[in-house]
Parts: structure tokens; C-alpha cells; sequence
């Protein structure tokens, strides 16, 4: 009888379980910390490769392809077993690496970035998937704090570490170091992880409907990067493509109903809490991304910051969002009203960016930290609970490609979010000044305005963000389940 989630939990101590999620996390560190090492480092990696207009798609590539594999490898876990899979994704996102390390071009550093994400994008949906099949809802607070452990660690260590990396050694560094992480986090957790349950189910991938996705999504990314700045917003090949992108999402959400195992099945989304909650984390990622992407280029532009020193700007937001996500990882285990402090930290998060944008160019350093600290504080609240509120109102049986599906629009969002940011600054034409390596004075005045709306834009986003999170209905979390009898 093939294992399932249900009874996974049942053939396991609790030692077990920790050793589990403590060595999963390890393969799930790689993608945690490549998310906040990059971002002080893109203005040095512009200006070194030229192509500065371009720069926003360092992390949009990575997060384009993981987003559109994410599903993938969800149903691949159920497919083939989680550990291969994990396994396989932590290559690919290491191979990745080391075309990015040795690129002699923006072309080839983007190409090398999609190709982690390949492997990265999975990382972080199947570290998920396992903490859900060793504990029910329930209980699955106690993992969240250790997933907060990891990002505080990633969060604390990566800014700092790619700024000084990129200001004092060189940006490539950034890269090489995951082969040795990569090597470490593999050899750390071939043990724990064989203890796993093999747990696996029937799917059919659907390759197409993921090639369709990329398609649709790269046909919005490319003319918010060219519109404003190569060619006029109002050309026949920005319009054009965005004619086409519309058209390629509307046949996939026609194509969804069509295959037996869609990337992202209807019935999945046909529940309330699970389609809203999605809804919720796509547009918050519009904050989250705002702010921890293009918050260094703003103190390297505006405020003259070096990379090192806007990397250790970086550690107070991060820092804020660790805290957040403690904190709702502990109400998940003892308050039954577990929706409370996310919709007080996504207020917050709304009000403090749009704080930002309103204090941008003329407040010191510290009142912008500050605010970030709470937008980032905010944020953390939110994105934990949210994943258990997904996994909550799953099938059990669907636990796998329910929440790959959820990470799935969670990364969309992300995606879209760094692209339309990056247009409006893009329009401002700032690209330019970090090929250049700086921001000229006469600039700075129309950069300013640019950030502006920025901010607000980020902020509109989590604004409505939040009114959907309000609608959500506080489902009971489900507690341990008895195993299934065998037919």
C-alpha cells in the first residue's frame, strides 16, 4: 500500500521529525540565503557587466523559472519520493551557480540565475511538503520556528556577506560559494532524510501547461523592462507583447481544465481559503520584494551607500521580518485565533510603506530603516501562517501539489511585483546610472520621484493585500489524524 501524509507521521519518533526538518532546512538554506545575498550586490554586478537597464532581471530570471517549475516538483515529490527530488533540485540550483560565477556577460549572469532557479524553485515548496508530512497543522508551529531560524540566519548573513563580498572581493564570490553549501547541506542530510517515509502518489506531469506559464510570463516581463526606456510605452512591440501575454494567460487558465493532472488543478483552487490566501500572498510579495530588492539600490542611489554598507542596511528589515515570523509561528501553536497578528502586520506593513514613499529623498537613513523594520516585521507575520492556512484546508492527500501550487502564485507574485517595480524605476531611466557605477546630482531629484512611486505602488499592493486577508475564513486547524486502514 503506497504511504501516505496521513500515516508518515505515525512511523516516526519526535526525535525523528526534528532530525528531518532540521536537515531538509539545510537543502532549503541554499535558496533562503541566494534571496537576500544577491540584492546588495546587483548596482556592482550592473556596473560590471553593463546592461544596467537589465539589472532587475538578476533576480526576476531566477524567480521566473522557479516560479513556473514550483508545481513540478511538487507533484515530481509525490511522483518519485521526496528526498531524490531534493536532492536533484539542490544540483541543478548549484550548476546554476557556477554559470552564474563565471559569466562574462549580463546575458550569461541572467541565463545562469534562470537556471538556479530551476533548481532553487523547488527548494523551498518541498521543504514545505516535508514538514507536512511528518506534522498536522497542529502541530506544525513548532517547525515554523525553525524555518524562522533559517531565514534568520540567511537574512542576517546574506546582505552583509554579498555586500562585502561584492564591494571588497569580488561579485562572482556570491555564486561560488554554494558549491561548498551545497556540498555541506547534502552531506548533512543524506542520514536523517533516508528515515523519510517513501510517500508517493499517481501524477502526470503537466509540462505543457508549464511552458505555457514561462511563455505568458515572460511576454508581461519583457516589454515592462524595454517600455519607457528602449522603446516608446506606446510601440507596437511593447503593446504587442503585452496583447500576447494577456492571450497566453487566458489560455492557460482555459488549458487548467483540460488535463487530467493540471499544473494548477481547479479543484485545488475551488476552495475559498486556499484561493484567497493565494490571492493574499501574491500581491503581498509586491512589499516583501519591493522592499528587500530594490531597497539597497534606493541607499546605494540616493544615499551614497557602498554595497557592503547597504547589505548591513539590510539586516534591520530582515531582522524585523524574523521576529514577525517567530511570533506567528508561536501563535500558530497556542492561539486558537492564529489570523490576528497577520492582519495587524499587513496594516502595518501598508502603512509603513507608504510612509516611505512619502519621506523618501528628505528623511535621514534611520527614519527609512525604521520604517522598513516594520514593513519587513509585518510581512514576517503573514507568510507562515498563510502556508499553514493553505496546507490546513488541503486534502491530505494533496498536501504535495496543493502546496507547491500555493508557493506556486506566491513566486508569481514575486516575479511580477520585481518587474513592474523595476519599470517604474526603469522609466526614470536609472538603469543608466548603475551601468555608470553612480547617480549623477542632477539626477537625484527625478530618481527620488521615481522610488516615490515605488513605495507607494508596493504599498497599494498590500493594501489590498490585506482587505482579502480580512475576508479569509479562520478555519481549526486540524489535529493529528489516525492512520488510514488499508483496504
Amino acid at each position: 500500500m503506497t504511504t501516505t501524509p496521513q500515516s508518515a507521521a505515525h512511523l516516526l519518533g519526535e526525535d525523528d521529525k526534528t532530525k528531518i526538518v532540521i536537515t531538509a532546512l539545510l537543502c532549503m538554506f541554499l535558496a533562503a540565503l541566494d534571496q537576500t545575498i544577491v540584492t546588495p550586490a546587483l548596482p556592482v554586478m550592473g556596473a560590471s557587466l553593463g546592461g544596467g537597464e537589465w539589472v532587475s532581471w538578476i533576480v526576476s530570471a531566477y524567480f521566473l523559472t522557479a516560479t513556473a517549475v514550483t508545481p513540478l516538483y511538487g507533484k515530481l515529490a509525490d511522483l518519485k519520493g521526496r528526498r531524490p527530488v531534493l536532492y536533484a533540485g539542490v544540483g541543478i540550483f548549484v550548476a546554476g551557480s557556477v554559470i552564474s560565477a563565471a559569466a562574462p556577460s549580463m546575458a550569461v549572469l541572467i541565463a545562469g540565475r534562470a537556471l538556479q532557479g530551476l533548481g532553487g524553485g523547488g527548494l523551498m515548496a518541498l521543504v514545505q511538503t516535508i514538514i507536512g508530512d511528518v506534522a498536522p497543522p497542529r502541530e506544525r508551529g513548532k517547525y515554523m520556528m525553525y524555518i524562522s531560524a533559517v531565514w534568520a540566519t540567511s537574512s542576517v548573513a546574506g546582505p552583509v556577506l554579498g555586500g562585502l563580498l561584492a564591494e571588497y572581493v569580488h561579485w562572482s564570490a556570491i555564486f561560488w560559494l554554494n558549491l561548498p553549501l551545497g556540498a555541506l547541506a547534502v552531506g548533512l542530510s543524506l542520514k536523517p532524510l533516508s528515515r523519510l517515509p517513501d510517500i508517493r502518489r499517481d501524477h502526470r506531469l503537466d509540462i505543457a501547461g508549464a511552458l505555457v506559464i514561462m511563455a505568458a510570463t515572460l511576454l508581461f516581463l519583457l516589454p515592462l523592462t524595454l517600455g519607457g526606456h528602449s522603446y516608446p510605452w506606446t510601440s507596437p512591440l511593447v503593446l504587442g507583447m503585452l496583447a500576447l501575454s494577456l492571450a497566453a494567460f487566458a489560455f492557460f487558465a482555459w488549458y487548467q481544465f483540460q488535463p487530467a493532472e493540471p499544473l494548477l488543478p481547479p479543484r485545488i483552487f475551488g476552495d475559498r481559503v486556499i484561493a484567497l490566501t493565494s490571492a493574499v500572498s501574491f500581491l503581498a510579495a509586491a512589499g516583501m520584494f519591493g522592499l528587500s530588492v530594490y531597497f539597497p539600490v534606493y541607499l546605494q542611489l540616493i544615499d551614497g551607500f557602498g554595497a557592503s554598507a547597504a547589505g548591513i542596511a539590510l539586516l534591520g528589515p530582515m531582522i524585523g521580518s524574523v521576529i514577525g515570523s517567530n511570533i506567528s509561528a508561536r501563535i500558530l501553536r497556542k492561539a486558537p485565533h492564529y489570523k490576528r497578528l497577520p492582519v495587524v502586520g499587513s496594516l502595518l506593513s501598508a502603512l509603513a510603506l507608504a510612509a516611505v514613499g512619502v519621506v523618501a529623498g528628505d528623511a535621514p537613513f534611520w527614519v527609512i530603516e525604521a520604517l522598513a523594520v516594520v514593513t519587513s516585521f509585518g510581512q514576517g507575520a503573514l507568510f507562515p501562517v498563510a502556508t499553514v492556512m493553505v496546507q490546513n484546508a488541503a486534502d491530505p492527500r494533496d498536501l504535495g501539489t496543493a502546496t507547491g501550487a500555493y508557493t506556486f502564485v506566491r513566486s508569481l507574485g514575486a516575479v511580477v511585483a520585481i518587474a513592474v517595480l523595476g519599470a517604474i524605476l526603469g522609466s526614470a531611466g536609472i538603469g543608466d546610472h548603475i551601468s555608470g557605477g553612480g547617480l549623477a546630482p542632477a539626477a537625484r531629484e527625478g530618481a527620488v520621484a521615481a522610488f516615490r512611486a515605488l513605495f507607494f505602488a508596493a504599498a497599494l499592493a498590500q493594501f489590498v493585500s490585506l482587505l482579502l486577508l480580512a475576508a479569509i475564513e479562520e478555519r481549526p486547524l486540524r489535529g493529528r489524524t489516525p492512520p488510514p486502514v488499508a483496504d
